[in-house]
C-alpha cells in the first residue's frame, strides 16, 4: 500500500471516530438536545412555509370573493335589467315596454281626471258656501221684516183701542162712559188674543207656581195655608213664555 493511500484511510478513520473517543460513528442525522433530527426539523420548516403560503393564498382568495360579492351587491339595477333584457326575446321586451308605457299614460289620464274633479268639487263647495251665507242673510232679513210687520200690526190694533178710549173720555161729564170703557177693554183683549197673549190669573186656593206667580205678602185667609189668597195684578204669557208673572198674596201658615 502506498503512503498516499494510507493517509487517506487514516483521515477517513479519524472522521468516522467519535470526537469523544468512544469509538462510535457520528451520523449525519445526529439528533439535537430535544431528540429531533435535523432532517425532521428541515421537513417541518418546509411544511410550515408551504402551509403559510397556502393560508395566505386562501385569505387572499377569500378577500377577493368578498370584494366580488360586495361589488355584485352594489351593482345598480340597470345592470340586472340589462342582463335580463339580454336573456329575453327582444320582441317580448318591446311588448312589455309598450304595455308599461300604456299603463303610465292611463295613470296620467286618471290623475288628470282626479285633479279636474277635485278642482270642480272645490269650486262647487265655494259656491255652496257663498250661497249658504247669502241664504242666512236673507233669512235674517226676512225674520227682521216679519218682526217689524208683527209690531206694526200690533200697533195698528192698539191704535184702534186708543181711539175708542179717547172717544169715551170725550163724552160729556154727565155721560155714562162705563159701557164704552168695557167695550174698549174687550177690544183690547181681542188684540191680545190675536197675539197669543193669555192672562195669568190663578184662582184663590190654587197652588203657588214660582215660575208664574210673584208672592207679595202672606195674609190671613180662609184659603189653605201656602195657597193663593188673591190676585193683586194679573200676569201675562205669550206663546207659553211668561211676559209678566201674576202678583199674588198667599194665605199664612205652613202648607201641610
Amino acid at each position: 500500500m502506498s503512503d498516499e493511500q494510507g493517509d487517506t484511510e487514516r483521515q477517513t478513520g479519524e472522521q468516522a471516530v467519535d470526537p469523544g473517543g468512544n469509538g462510535a460513528p457520528e451520523s449525519a442525522d445526529r439528533t439535537d438536545e430535544g431528540g429531533v433530527t435535523a432532517a425532521d426539523a428541515a421537513a417541518a420548516a418546509d411544511a410550515e412555509v408551504a402551509t403559510g403560503g397556502e393560508g395566505e393564498a386562501a385569505a387572499q382568495s377569500a378577500d377577493g370573493e368578498d370584494e366580488t360579492t360586495a361589488s355584485d351587491a352594489a351593482e345598480p339595477p340597470v345592470g340586472a335589467i340589462a342582463d335580463r333584457i339580454a336573456d329575453e326575446d327582444p320582441a317580448a321586451v318591446a311588448a312589455e315596454i309598450a304595455e308599461l308605457r300604456e299603463t303610465v299614460r292611463e295613470r296620467e289620464t286618471d290623475l288628470a281626471e282626479v285633479r279636474t274633479d277635485r278642482a270642480d268639487l272645490e269650486d262647487r263647495y265655494k259656491r255652496k258656501a257663498a250661497e249658504f251665507q247669502n241664504y242666512k242673510k236673507r233669512q235674517e232679513k226676512r225674520r227682521e221684516e216679519v218682526r217689524k210687520r208683527a209690531t206694526e200690526a200690533l200697533v195698528e190694533d192698539l191704535l184702534e183701542v186708543r181711539d175708542n178710549l179717547d172717544r169715551a173720555l170725550n163724552q160729556d161729564d154727565d155721560a155714562d162712559i162705563r159701557e164704552g170703557v168695557e167695550a174698549t177693554s174687550r177690544q183690547l183683549d181681542e188684540v191680545l188674543d190675536g197675539e197669543r197673549v193669555e192672562p195669568i190669573e190663578p184662582a184663590p186656593g190654587a197652588d203657588v207656581d214660582p215660575a208664574r206667580h210673584e208672592v207679595l205678602v202672606n195674609v190671613d185667609s180662609d184659603q189653605p195655608a201656602g195657597t193663593v189668597a188673591a190676585v193683586h195684578r194679573p200676569g201675562y204669557a205669550m206663546a207659553g213664555k211668561v211676559l209678566r208673572p201674576a202678583q199674588v198674596t198667599v194665605a199664612e201658615g205652613d202648607p201641610e
